[in-house]
């Protein structure tokens, strides 16, 4: 059925369905994107449009592939719909081909876009988000504005009998340094004896070296000096790996960053997350196209009501919400990657099937 001349014809209708979607998605993506930038950036001193066009567009990936799965199930439910309303599955039952017959077509186009975006759109991804936290951060500093806050993990080190906490609300991995860091010095005791403000802290040769900064003792009134070093025990390529984003690794360097982050020490929970959710995506996209199946192939047949359309968008966006809630468990520890990524896209696929046989096959 794939290669017959039916079955081309219902894959070309998938995909030109799926380009549209694609592209409208995008559009929205770009112009939603640019207004947020326009309004955050417009007064810094580097500010350009082209500048900030360009970074849109670097950004429209990331933000596409968090779509797809539910775009996926839009563009299946669409493209039966406007079959049924043709009539043209309605021969083509009448022909005596088996739902499992003409429902493939559809699958292999939904498992071809999860490819397509393992392959090609996460690489873009973690290009684009790299390449415009970097423009951003050069735009903020040329203008003396503070750097753009993203989350980062706190970090300790034990070093000469000391006890340090390190926080910071960013972080450049180019240069390994740090902005608006905070560290908290303790003695043997557990007891805070040193609070260190700084503006900058730059990752050198065994020690950090920190830049105007403000120090608070419990015996002393605060202070404030240019410069100031903390040794630390902590290698440069221990911090890059630490302090990477999963989301912004592509997926052909995930299976590297786990295995460089497990030499360090480093908890890889999030990174084997991310690798399988990313890999279970085609399988996601399938199970996706299978519900909309359910509430589709039968809609202008027996005038089936709206609410039944409305049923399978519920359901689809019910498992998109549930495999990112489950990857959340997945990256944090409390249930491992693989079970955490893989049992919601298996479950979602043998309902889908499971729905379609008794609909179809009694």
């Amino acid at each position: 059925m794939l290669f017959s001349t039916l079955g081309r014809y219902f894959f070309k209708r998938y995909m030109i369905t799926a380009i549209w979607f694609f592209l409208g998605v995008s559009a929205i993506i770009f112009l939603a994107d640019f207004s947020e930038t326009n309004r955050r950036m417009s007064a810094l001193a580097s500010y350009t449009l082209y500048g900030a066009l360009g970074m849109t567009a670097m950004r429209v990936p990331s933000i596409l592939q968090q779509t797809i799965p539910t775009l996926s199930l839009f563009i299946g439910m669409t493209t039966l719909i406007a079959l049924n309303r043709r009539s043209e599955l309605v021969v083509t039952r009448a022909a005596g081909l088996s739902v499992w017959q003409f429902v493939a077509p559809f699958v292999a186009g939904a498992f071809l876009l999860g490819a397509f975006t393992i392959t090609v759109i996460s690489p873009l991804s973690a290009w684009g988000q790299k390449q415009s936290t970097s423009l951003e951060s050069s735009w903020r500093e040329s203008s003396g504005r503070a750097r753009p806050s993203n989350f980062l993990p706190w970090i300790r080190q034990i070093s000469d009998n000391e006890d340090t906490i390190i926080g910071a609300k960013s972080f450049q991995q180019d240069t390994l340094t740090m902005a608006d860091v905070v560290l908290f010095h303790f003695d043997k005791n557990a007891r805070v004896i040193l609070r260190q403000d700084a503006a900058t802290a730059k990752l050198e040769d065994g020690y950090w070296l920190l830049n105007n900064v403000l120090e608070t003792r419990s015996d002393a009134p605060p202070s404030r000096i240019a410069t100031a070093q903390v040794r630390t025990n902590i290698k440069q390529e221990f911090l890059q790996e630490s302090l990477e984003k999963p989301e912004n690794v592509a997926f052909f360097d995930l299976s590297d960053k786990i295995e460089v982050a497990r030499s360090f020490g480093i908890s890889t929970k999030a990174l084997e997350t991310q690798f399988h959710s990313l890999l279970s995506l085609p399988l996601l996209l399938v199970a996706m196209t299978l519900i909309a199946a359910t509430v589709s192939l039968k809609f202008s047949r027996i005038a089936q009501s709206r609410s039944v359309i409305l049923g399978g968008i519920v359901c689809g966006f019910v498992l998109y919400v549930v495999t990112v809630l489950v990857k959340a468990f997945g990256s944090s520890g409390v249930v491992p990657p693989f079970v955490a990524v893989w049992i919601p896209v298996i479950v979602a696929m043998a309902l889908g099937a499971t729905i379609l046989l008794h609909q179809e096959d009694g």
